[in-house]
């Protein structure tokens, strides 16, 4: 039982909002020494851990690449593309992007996009530039929203999107632990179905919460532009 106390760990570094890196490390070792594990044997788990999932590191090569891409004018090219679409709101575009990201990941496609090759350079500034399309200049309150609504929209598509693909990886460890712990034999076909009206409802839930976020800012925005300045405020 007491090794449940690197669950603590973790609790009160991300509730103080150290560096998650550092907190996640930290618990590890926790965990490993309060469960009886020798140092040497500690860090040889955190050797094998990462030698049996170094590809999650595989994002490191894409980031050169799209530094390179946004150094040579990549989010102004993506500015200049969605100021082509009038009608094409932040909203609208957003709601967009979660249901491509809902269908690639759907078909097993949870690389295409994302928040290093995706979101970054290319989502955000054609959410920004829509946005400065109609508002002008937005304030760095506003910019952050955008940015925030922008990676939601790639987190909801990916986690309610990729349990409709039968290979992923949760799919297959919920099965092969129920059937293993039960003695049953559920399919992977089964768990895939029963996704769909998840995927759907967070589709149909989140798309109209990004479709509200152009009143959102309407409304931020007017207020601030019919706001008295400094120099009004101190004649009056």
């Amino acid at each position: 039982m007491i090794v449940l106390l690197g669950v603590l760990v973790v609790v009160l570094g991300f509730a103080t909002k150290r560096n998650p890196l550092l907190v996640v490390g930290v618990a590890g070792i926790a965990t490993g020494l309060l469960g009886g594990l020798s140092p040497g044997k500690v860090l040889a788990a955190f050797g094998e851990g990462f030698a049996g999932s170094r590809a999650v590191t595989i994002f490191a090569i894409t980031l050169p690449v799209i530094g390179l891409l946004e150094r040579y004018g990549l989010q102004e090219q993506a500015r200049n593309l969605i100021a082509r679409f009038g009608r094409l709101t932040t909203g609208r575009f957003l709601a967009l992007y979660l249901g491509l990201r809902q269908l690639g990941a759907a078909v097993g496609l949870t690389n295409v996009f994302g928040h290093a090759q995706t979101v970054r350079p290319l989502a955000v500034p054609m959410a920004e530039g829509a946005a400065e399309r109609k508002y002008g200049a937005l304030p760095d309150r506003t910019r952050e929203k955008v940015r925030s609504f922008s990676a939601s929209a790639d987190n909801i598509g990916l986690f309610f999107g990729e349990d409709v693909f039968l290979a992923v990886g949760s799919i297959l460890l919920i099965t092969g632990f129920v059937n293993t712990t039960y003695g049953t034999h559920l399919e992977p076909l089964h768990l895939a179905l029963w996704a769909i009206p998840t995927a759907v409802c967070a589709f149909v839930v989140h798309g109209w919460r990004l479709l509200r976020l152009d009143r959102q800012l309407e409304r931020d925005l007017l207020t601030a532009d019919v706001q008295p300045g400094p120099a009004v405020e101190a004649a009056q």
